[in-house]
């Protein structure tokens, strides 16, 4: 069967923005707690079924969303985060986030990249990448 044809409307405003990210954990709370020191977020929620939110200070999206996964993850992410240095160069921001517990990951990088791959506590991949960006 054909697929529907759809008329990408561009230029017509805004229509969506991202407001959330979520990611399967299975410790939310140390998962939660975790980012909240890589990314100097605060917790602003707690649900009932376990899951944590945390967001910047000042209240601005996104926010992440930590509920928890059903089992093992068995192929590599499709999403994953990509960071920036804020208040260092890239090396001592690596330091850092090894320091708090990230490890390298092998996903099939050169060694030539400009980035490092890392893994968060439960194997989440995500990059450190060169550029410094300013806070906020």
């Amino acid at each position: 069967m054909p697929r529907p044809r759809h008329r990408v409307l561009y230029g017509a405003g805004m229509a969506c923005r991202i407001t959330e990210l979520v990611l399967d954990a299975h410790d939310p709370e140390a998962l939660a707690q975790w980012w909240c020191a890589v990314l100097d977020y605060r917790i602003v929620g707690r649900e009932d079924d376990g899951s944590v939110e945390i967001g910047r200070p000042d209240g601005t999206l996104p926010t992440i969303l930590f509920g928890s996964g059903a089992g093992p993850r068995r192929e590599k992410l499709r999403l994953h985060i990509d960071l920036s240095p804020t208040d260092r160069d890239q090396a001592a921001e690596l330091d850092r986030l090894l320091g708090l517990g990230a490890r390298p990951a092998d996903i099939g990088q050169t060694g030539e990249e400009s980035w490092h791959v890392l893994a968060d506590p439960e194997g989440n991949e995500f990059c450190l990448l060169r550029g410094r960006r300013p806070p906020g």
